[in-house]
């Protein structure tokens, strides 16, 4: 249910519960736009797949056990992930040189195009919407969404709502 860009109510909303109903509205459609651009990929990946290349990239050479926590997987699952993406050429797996009993985990170059691939799409199909808005809506979007972000980096851990 879309409460975004219907006529007549531009201010009518401005309350945080208001403004949150359409910021959840907003990211809803991002997810789509995201997904979508995502499945145009030269390789098509599950969210989880790609979220577990994601961390990869990120962390490169964590062992399962961390990018099942990361993910918020379990163990069995975070292997059997890990076996899809090594046979698709997109992760290898390597002994820990000082630790024998741990493996480590990291992209292929295959991996990192495939990402790269991923990112590319995401971009064009966000600066295809954004070309979409004029100027000044795109000023207005840029700013809320660093005043956003800085309420969040300024937040203390645990705390979820600024104190007013």
């Amino acid at each position: 249910m879309t409460r975004l860009g219907r006529s007549g109510e531009e201010g009518a909303g401005d309350g945080p519960e208001a403004v949150a109903l359409e910021i959840s509205d907003a990211v809803e459609n991002l997810t789509t736009l995201w997904s979508l651009a995502a499945q145009e990929a030269v390789l098509r990946l599950s969210l989880h797949q790609l979220r577990a290349l994601r961390a990869l990239e990120a962390a490169p050479g964590v062992n399962l056990t961390a990018l099942a926590q990361q993910l918020d997987i379990g163990l069995p699952t975070a292997s059997r992930l890990c076996d899809r993406l090594e046979a698709a050429g997109l992760l290898e797996r390597a002994l820990h040189p000082r630790r024998r009993r741990e493996v480590q985990l990291w992209l292929t170059p295959h991996g990192r195009r495939v990402l790269g691939d991923v990112a590319a799409r995401r971009n064009e199909a966000l600066t295809k919407a954004l070309a979409a808005m004029r100027p000044a809506e795109r000023s207005a979007l840029s700013r809320g969404l660093r005043a956003f972000l800085a309420t969040r980096d300024d937040a203390p851990p645990g705390q979820d709502e600024p104190e007013p």
